[in-house]
């Protein structure tokens, strides 16, 4: 495996990571590749977003109410199929490209930074 390009301090700095809470989750049956139109809350700043998350091999939708995530929150808004992502949810892509969800071990407060 190789190790991306490196980036600076500031670079890291400009991503903006954040804990949601998943309040809806939906069969994305408009893509080609098996997906979720997922709505998180990230607390009174940032209110709900959307994202659209390839995590069907491991995840059903009513498994994903109420679970906390870890999500990038400042990339443009991407239009997939006829949605509008704008953020994007976290995890570990494993062999048979099967995605575990980030997640806190405990609850936190919607809308906290990761450091």
């Amino acid at each position: 495996m190789n190790i991306a390009e490196s980036i600076s301090w500031n670079d890291f700095e400009k991503i903006d990571i954040r804990v949601g809470t998943i309040v809806q989750a939906e069969v994305f049956a408009e893509v080609r590749n098996p997906a979720y139109k997922l709505l998180i809350d990230f607390g009174e700043e940032l209110g709900t977003l959307k994202s659209s998350a390839q995590i069907t091999r491991l995840y059903q939708p009513e498994e994903l109410i109420n679970k906390q995530v870890i999500a990038v929150v400042n990339f443009p808004v991407k239009q997939i199929a006829n949605f509008f992502s704008e953020c994007l949810v976290l995890g570990v892509l494993g062999a048979d490209k099967e995605v575990t969800l980030l997640t806190p071990d405990k609850p936190v407060k919607n809308g906290q930074k990761i450091s």
